[in-house]
């Protein structure tokens, strides 16, 4: 450990010579009451800025023992700092002038949701907050002078008011730490009531646009009907009242544009609790929901299929079945199966995103196509089974098809955004239609393990010099919340609709990384290799994946349910 003073001599030291001499930088510094770390150099100024952290002690920090005496209030301090921090920083970066991303700082920028994230991480050692510094330099000399504002002015000021007990505003603190501990309470009678989801009266559940998550500003808001209307004891807030949704099957109809989409997106969302003020704080949903659709052209390997696809006319095998670019069918046949694999108790589908003849066939189709003539057993007549047999709800979107509501236990009618229970309407109304096929025999949920095939991890390139050969591990980047790549592979996680965030992504990139590194030219178990995946991440925490020695800021955890897509699409 060396001091401030230190670091302020090398840097005087290396003033105007080429940029690689900021990589004798690397090290930790005592600034005070906290550590400055430089975890990682970058190569020059048009390089990925540098990785930079801060290190404070719990006595330093201040924060009550309260505030993180579990893993739950320890998340949601450090999401909340984090977001303190870059209002900060924010005020500073590109304050330091020079070439490429020269003065540039910046921290996670976190959404609607609070994610574990390596961008702050508290335990019981204290604090400490990852970020990054483009180091400033003119062309590719080095700026010291400008570098040291950042380091001894700038950043100080930053950590001083974001990260201190004393600094940090204490009822904004108190509230969020509350907020989060009613939201656990409402999870907790989730599963006491038989309730797969909650949404509060007064919630605001419509979005800006399609790329904004904030909330509309004048929308309707959210008032649940009575007969569906429930009331839970909240820890801090008091009593609060919404919308239940009982494990079961349950619609949500409605004509064009009241309001279907939105209350499914929201419910889709529900399984993240949301900062206050987003207007779904309280729509909580079972953590374990899915939302899945066709996803055509998608990569399907050895998934059992045959709960909804059989005796195709080629033969293909559809208890491991595979395909490199699959139907709307089979890739929603395979989503959920897929779901069922991940432990996923909820299913989450909107009509308009899904195969059609996977959905459901009417009766003048089944009496031109006769049975034994066609493959696919629609949705229709496994959903009921699905529940009663496996414990699997269905919240689905209808608009076209009317089958759908023989087989319902709640039928919700949106109406200009309002929600309307029209279940006992609209099973007097029933009585008048002929009941269509809704049973199909032979449920069975697939039993076979499947495995998971890695190609050699390590690619053999010429050397810089192109005199020989050197080996060297395939390279990950991250295109966005929607896309990865892995050496020559590119992942579309774009249907993904439930990642919340690129850092997610990042997170699913590592791991992919990590495994094929750990098992790279072997095969072995895919449920098997996740729940390790998954047992490494809740112990060793996010950045044990990462293969770098020093945790990277930029990691934010996924559910399980999208660690088993990822795989499931490599």
């Amino acid at each position: 450990m060396q001091q401030a003073t230190e670091l302020k001599k090398q840097l005087q030291s290396i003033h105007r010579k080429s940029y690689p001499a900021y990589k004798s930088l690397k090290g930790s510094y005592q600034f005070g009451h906290y550590i400055l770390s430089i975890d990682h150099v970058q190569g020059d100024p048009f390089a990925s800025p540098s990785h930079i952290s801060v290190h404070i002690s719990r006595k330093d920090a201040g924060f009550p023992d309260a505030y993180s005496k579990n893993n739950l209030t320890c998340i949601t301090l450090a999401d909340h700092l984090t977001r303190q921090f870059e209002q900060q920083i924010n005020h500073y970066s590109f304050r330091a002038k020079g070439s490429g991303k020269s003065g540039l700082i910046s921290v996670s920028h976190c959404g609607q949701e609070i994610l574990s994230r390596t961008a702050c991480e508290i335990t019981s050692k204290g604090i400490t907050a990852r970020f990054f510094i483009g180091f400033p330099a003119n062309g590719r000399t080095i700026n010291a002078p400008e570098l040291e504002k950042i380091l001894f002015v700038y950043l100080p000021k930053c950590v001083e008011m974001s990260l201190y007990h004393r600094k940090v505003p204490e009822r904004e603190t108190e509230q969020v730490i509350c907020l989060k501990e009613d939201q656990r309470v409402i999870r907790e009678e989730l599963k006491k009531r038989g309730l797969i989801a909650f949404v509060a009266n007064g919630s605001i559940l419509p979005r800006q646009s399609g790329n904004s998550d904030l909330p509309m500003k004048d929308a309707v808001p959210f008032q649940s009907p009575k007969s569906m209307e429930i009331t839970i004891q909240l820890r801090h807030r008091g009593s609060i009242t919404g919308m239940g949704i009982r494990k079961g099957i349950t619609l949500i109809a409605g004509g064009g544009y009241h309001g279907k989409s939105t209350l499914l997106e929201a419910l889709e969302k529900g399984v993240y609790d949301h900062i206050a003020g987003d207007g779904r704080e309280f729509v909580i949903t079972d953590d374990t929901a899915w939302k899945l659709r066709a996803e055509d052209g998608r990569k399907i390997k050895d998934v059992d299929i045959s709960l909804f696809i059989n005796h195709l006319p080629n033969g293909r095998n559809t208890r491991r079945f595979s395909t490199l670019d699959a139907s709307g069918s089979t890739s929603q046949a395979a989503n959920i199966i897929e779901a069922i694999e991940a432990k996923s108790q909820v299913l989450l589908i909107d009509e308009d995103t899904s195969a059609t003849n996977f959905m459901v066939r009417d009766e003048l189709m089944q009496r031109v196509i006769q049975k034994d003539k066609e493959p696919i057993t629609p949705f229709l007549e496994r959903a009921r089974d699905l529940y009663e047999k496996a414990g699997i709800s269905t919240i689905l979107v209808v608009g076209s098809c009317g089958s759908y509501f023989y087989i319902a236990d709640q039928i919700i009618q949106m109406d200009n955004y309002c929600p309307v229970d029209i279940t006992e309407k609209t099973r007097k109304l029933l009585k008048e239609y002929k009941k269509p096929d809704c049973e199909a025999e032979g449920f069975a949920l697939p039993s076979e393990k499947r495995s998971i095939s890695f190609g050699s991890s390590v690619v053999r390139r010429k050397n810089y010099r192109g005199t020989g050969m050197v080996e060297e591990h395939e390279k990950l980047k991250v295109m966005g919340r929607e896309s990865l790549m892995l050496g020559q592979e590119q992942l579309d996680l774009r249907y993904l609709e439930q990642l919340a965030d690129r850092e997610q992504t990042q997170t699913l990139g590592y791991l992919l990384k990590y495994a094929k590194e750990q098992y790279s030219g072997k095969t072995t178990d895919l449920t098997a290799l996740m729940e390790s995946l998954i047992r490494k991440l809740e112990k060793e925490g996010i950045g044990s994946v990462s293969g770098q020695k020093e945790i990277p800021a930029g990691m934010a955890m996924p559910r399980r349910q999208e660690i088993y897509a990822c795989f499931n699409r490599f």
